[in-house]
């Protein structure tokens, strides 16, 4: 299973990532050391989507908090960087995709990320994964 994340990102260029206490949905909270992850920088923070691809080399849940009834699971993880994207994809090209029972990669990608513009780890289909594959 191929997973995506948005989030913050500090230097585009990194060979190594560290989130902590990253809040997951769709799926997110299953991530677990080697599985593949795209990197895309949060537009909410200046960045500009699809950064890279790279390989969870950890994940670790963080425990729940005691007395909080509704929590979104988090966990923290850190990523190897084993490609950069060779062209831009973030929220720009993929707005136009919001039939959300089309099938397609790219509404899957838009509904995940930007429908709620949270940073989040999201799971993704084998065809989003081949879709972003094409852009690294």
């Amino acid at each position: 299973m191929a997973f995506a994340i948005k989030a913050d990102i500090g230097d585009p260029h990194a060979k190594m990532f560290v989130f902590a206490g990253q809040k997951t949905m769709y799926g997110g909270k299953h991530i677990a050391a080697g599985d593949v992850i795209f990197i895309f920088a949060s537009e909410n923070e200046a960045g500009q989507g699809l950064i890279a691809r790279g390989v969870v080399t950890s994940a670790e849940t963080v425990p729940r908090r005691p007395g909080v009834e509704r929590q979104t699971p988090r966990v923290s993880i850190a990523i190897e960087r084993t490609a950069l994207a060779r062209r831009a994809l973030g929220r720009c090209a993929l707005k136009p995709f919001a039939s959300w029972n089309d099938g397609r990669p790219e509404t899957e990608l838009n509904f995940k990320f930007y429908r709620q513009a949270t940073n989040k780890i999201v799971a993704i289909s084998d065809e989003a994964a081949a879709l972003l594959d094409a852009f690294c």
